[in-house]
C-alpha cells in the first residue's frame, strides 16, 4: 500500500513540480479551494509512485497520461473526485492498488469511479457478439450508477487518440482508431458532448483516412484568410444591427470539423471545392427571446435556404442540445450555416451531460433535463436484463447510440421524439407498450395511413387500436426504434416458445401413453437426470424446439428395443423408390416422388420448404416457417429434405390478408392492381370492420418474387393499411 505523509508533500512544496502538473492546478486555480489543491497533490504524489516504473510506447513516464486526463476533465469543469478519479483512473487496473486502498486514502466516491473505469477498461470491438455485448452491459451499468465513470474513459480515450502516432503498427492504430469512430464517437453524441466528439471524429479521420484528413486540413489552411474576411464581411452587418438594437452577442465564425466535411463530401459525392457550406458562424446571446430577434436580423440581411431552418430551442434534441439553425445565401451565392443560441445553452452544446456537474465543495447538482438525459440508457438497460440474443442486445444499443430524430405530436398535443425513419408503430410503441401491441391503424394529421408510413416532423399521429391486435412478423420489417423492435421480437418470440411447448407436451404425452408410462414414474424421472434437463416442461419445450427428438428418449428409456426404433422408417424408405414426382421439387436429390402442396401454408418458388411424408399421399411440401408444420415433428422419421426443381411454368396459390379504409372501390382498385401484375384471383371475400374492410383472397402466382412485387404495388393503393400473406385453415397430417 502507498501512504503519502504530510513530510511529502510539504518537501514538493519547495521544488519545481513537472509542468504538466502546474498546467494542471492553473486550470484549477480560481475555482478549486486550497483544501482541494491539498487532495489534488496528495494524488498527484499517490499515483506517481503507484506508475514510477512504466512507460507508455513514446517512451514517457505513463504518469503523463493520467496527468493529461486530468487536465480533460478539468476543461469540462468537472468536480474534485472526478479530477482525483482521472489522476488515479490507472491505479487498480495496471498496479498493485486495491479499490479499498484508494478508499482509505480519498473517500468512497473517488474509489466507486476509479472501480466504475476499471470495470469498463476492456471496452473493444470483439468479433464475437456475445463478448462485446457483455462489455455494452458493464459500461452502461457504470453509465447508470455514475455518468462521470463514461466521461472519466471519454478523456483517457481522447488523450490516447492524441498520442496515437505512437503506436508503431498500422493496423492496431486503425483498429483503434475505428473503434473510436464506431463507439465512443457515437456515444458522446448521445451524451451531447460535441467538444469530445468533434475532437474524436478528426482524431479518428486522421488514421482511418490520412490522405483525406491531410488533403482537407491543407485547403481549410490555404483558405484561412479568405474565410476569414468572407466571415467579417457577412457578420459585420448583423453585429452592427444587433448592437442597434441593445443585443449583447458574441459572434464568430469557424470551419466545421474535417470530419463533418468529409462526411458531405462523401454523402454528396463532391471534392472539397464544391462543398461550400463548411463554414458556420455562431451567435451567442443572454436570453432566449434575444435569439429568435438575432433570427429575425440575420434573415432581413441575408436569403434563407428553403427548408434548412430548424429551431432546436423549442424541441431540442434527444441529447438535450438547442439551438437555433439556420442556412442562408451570403455574399458571392455561398451558403453559410449559422448558429444561434444563449451562453447555457453554448455550454451545454459544448459540454453536454457533464454540465450538470459543478466544481464546487463535490456537489453533483442534477435537474430534469440530467433525468432526460439518462432515460434512454435505464431503458435500455432494464431491456437487456430480457435479453438472452447479444445479436439483438448489439442491435437495439447501435439503433440507441446513431439515432437521429423526428419530432411527432399526439392529438393531445404532447411531442414525441423518434428516431429519423419511424413509422406510427413506433410511436405506439412511444405512447405506451400496450398500444403499440394492440395498434391496428393509424391516421397521420386526420387521414388514415398503412403503419409502414414514415413519419416526418410537426405530423400529429392518431394510434386505432383492437383487442385483438397483436404484432406481426412484418413489423420487424419496419420498425425502427430499438423500444419497438424490442417488444415486436419479444412477443413474437413468447407465441412461437408457447406453441413449441404445446408441440413438444403433444409428442410426449402421445410417446408416454402408447408404453402406459406417465411423468412421475421413476423411469421418467431418471430420463431427465440423464438428458441433462431440469424438469418435464423443459423437455417439453426441448421436442417442441426439435432440440430434442422422441427417438433420443425412447432409446434411453428402452435400449433393449433400438433396432425396431431405428428400422421404424424402413416402410418410408421403400416408398420414396415407388413413388413419383409432377411438381417441381425434389425430394432428397430424387425426382420420382408424388407430392403434393400443403393447403395450409402455400409455398411458392423461393419460400424455404421441408417434407412431410404419409403413407398412401406421398410428400406434403410445406413452408418451413407452417405453424401446422411444427406439429409434425412428433414423427421426425417422417420429415424429409426437400428443394425446388422447376423447369416449366407453373403456378402457385397464395392466400392474401388486406386490411384497408371501408370506401367506395376498394375492391375495384385491389382487383385492378392484382390483374395488372397478370394474376388470377381464384377467390376473394371481403367484410366490414368498424371503419375498416378487411379482405381475403386466394390468388396463383409463379414465385416469390411475383408474389413479393404484387404485394408491394398493392400497398401503394389509396387507403391500404396492410397486405399480409397468411397460411389458410390448418391441414391435418395423414398417418
Amino acid at each position: 500500500m502507498i501512504k503519502v505523509s504530510e513530510k511529502t508533500l510539504l518537501k514538493r512544496n519547495h521544488k519545481v513540480v513537472d509542468p504538466i502538473f502546474e498546467k494542471l492546478l492553473k486550470q484549477l486555480n480560481g475555482y478549486c479551494t486550497a483544501k482541494d489543491e491539498e487532495l489534488i497533490k496528495k494524488a498527484y504524489d499517490f499515483g506517481m509512485k503507484a506508475h514510477l516504473h512504466q512507460r507508455r510506447e513514446s517512451g514517457k513516464p505513463y504518469f503523463t497520461h493520467c496527468l493529461e486526463v486530468a487536465r480533460i476533465l478539468a476543461d469540462l469543469r468537472m468536480d474534485l473526485p472526478t479530477i482525483l478519479a482521472g489522476l488515479l483512473h490507472d491505479v487498480v487496473e495496471d498496479t498493485g492498488i486495491s479499490v479499498d486502498e484508494l478508499k482509505e486514502e480519498f473517500g468512497e466516491s473517488v474509489a466507486l469511479l476509479v472501480d466504475g473505469v476499471t470495470k469498463i477498461s476492456g471496452l473493444k470491438f470483439q468479433s464475437k457478439e456475445a463478448r462485446q455485448a457483455e462489455t455494452f452491459r458493464k459500461m452502461l451499468l457504470s453509465m447508470a450508477m455514475d455518468i462521470r465513470v463514461i466521461i472519466i474513459k471519454f478523456a483517457d480515450r481522447l488523450h490516447n487518440m492524441r498520442t496515437l502516432y505512437h503506436i508503431k503498427k498500422e493496423e492496431k492504430r486503425k483498429r483503434i482508431a475505428k473503434e473510436t469512430l464506431d463507439v465512443y464517437v457515437p456515444l458522446a453524441h448521445r451524451l451531447g458532448i460535441a467538444s469530445i466528439k468533434g475532437d474524436l471524429e478528426d482524431l479518428a479521420l486522421k488514421y482511418l483516412e490520412p490522405a483525406v484528413y491531410k488533403d482537407i486540413a491543407k485547403k481549410i489552411e490555404l483558405t484561412g484568410e479568405e474565410r476569414n474576411a468572407y466571415i467579417q464581411m457577412i457578420t459585420k452587418p448583423i453585429d452592427k444591427e444587433l448592437k442597434k438594437n441593445k443585443i449583447k452577442a458574441q459572434i464568430s465564425g469557424r470551419p466545421k470539423t474535417f470530419y463533418s466535411i468529409y462526411n458531405k463530401m462523401v454523402r454528396r459525392n463532391r471534392p472539397f471545392d464544391e462543398i461550400y457550406d463548411i463554414m458556420a458562424i455562431r451567435i451567442i446571446v443572454d436570453k432566449i427571446e434575444e435569439c429568435y430577434y438575432a433570427l429575425g436580423i440575420v434573415h432581413s440581411k441575408y436569403m434563407p435556404v428553403y427548408d434548412r431552418f430548424k429551431d432546436y430551442i423549442a424541441m431540442p434534441k434527444i441529447n438535450g442540445y438547442q439551438s437555433l439553425h439556420t442556412t442562408v445565401i451570403g455574399p458571392d451565392g455561398k451558403m453559410v450555416e449559422i448558429q444561434i443560441r444563449t451562453n447555457e445553452m453554448h455550454r451545454m452544446a459544448e459540454e453536454g451531460i457533464a454540465a450538470h456537474w459543478k466544481y464546487k465543495e463535490g456537489v453533483r447538482h442534477k435537474d430534469n433535463r440530467f433525468e432526460q438525459h439518462l432515460a434512454w440508457v435505464k431503458e435500455l438497460l432494464e431491456r437487456q436484463m430480457q435479453e438472452d440474443d447479444p445479436v439483438d442486445f448489439m442491435e437495439h444499443l447501435k439503433i440507441n447510440l446513431y439515432q437521429d430524430e423526428v419530432f411527432v405530436f399526439t392529438p393531445a398535443g404532447d411531442l414525441i421524439k423518434l428516431a429519423v425513419g419511424s413509422t406510427p408503430v413506433d410511436f405506439a410503441y412511444a405512447v405506451h407498450t400496450n398500444i403499440g401491441n394492440h395498434c391496428i391503424a393509424a391516421k397521420v394529421n386526420g387521414k388514415l395511413v398503412p403503419l409502414r408510413t414514415e413519419l416526418k416532423s410537426g405530423q400529429q399521429v392518431e394510434i386505432i387500436t383492437s383487442r385483438n391486435q397483436k404484432p406481426s412478423q412484418d413489423w420487424l420489417s419496419f420498425v425502427k426504434t430499438s423500444k419497438a423492435r424490442h417488444w415486436v421480437k419479444k412477443i413474437l418470440r413468447e407465441e412461437q416458445a408457447a406453441q413449441m411447448l404445446e408441440i413438444g407436451k403433444e409428442i410426449l404425452t402421445k410417446f408416454l401413453k402408447k408404453y402406459k408410462l406417465n411423468t412421475d414414474s421413476p423411469q421418467f424421472l431418471e430420463l431427465i437426470q440423464k438428458l441433462g434437463y431440469s424438469s418435464v416442461e423443459s423437455i417439453e419445450a426441448a421436442l417442441g424446439r426439435g432440440e430434442l427428438v422422441i427417438e433420443q428418449i425412447a432409446k434411453i428409456m428402452f435400449p433393449e428395443k433400438t433396432e425396431l426404433i431405428e428400422a421404424k422408417d424402413s416402410f418410408f424408405v421403400k416408398f420414396l423408390k415407388r413413388a413419383r414426382s409432377k411438381g417441381g421439387v425434389r425430394v432428397q436429390g430424387m425426382n420420382n416422388i408424388l407430392l403434393h402442396f400443403a393447403k395450409c401454408c402455400q409455398p411458392v418458388p423461393g419460400d424455404r420448404i421441408i417434407g412431410y411424408l404419409s403413407r398412401g399421399k406421398g410428400v406434403t411440401i410445406h413452408r418451413t416457417d407452417c405453424k401446422n408444420m411444427l406439429k409434425l415433428y412428433e414423427e421426425p422419421e417422417r420429415i424429409i429434405e426437400v428443394e425446388w426443381d422447376i423447369e416449366e411454368e407453373q403456378k402457385f396459390q397464395v392466400h392474401l390478408s388486406v386490411l384497408g379504409e371501408d370506401r367506395k372501390s376498394l375492391l375495384r382498385d385491389i382487383t385492378l392492381g392484382i390483374s395488372k401484375e397478370d394474376i388470377n384471383i381464384i377467390t376473394v371475400h371481403f367484410q366490414k370492420e368498424d371503419i375498416y374492410a378487411r379482405g381475403d383472397l386466394n390468388i396463383e402466382i409463379k414465385d416469390l418474387q411475383h408474389l413479393t412485387k404484387l404485394i408491394n404495388q398493392l400497398r401503394k393503393i389509396p387507403g391500404i393499411l396492410s397486405v399480409e400473406r397468411v397460411e389458410s385453415v390448418a391441414e391435418a397430417p395423414t398417418p
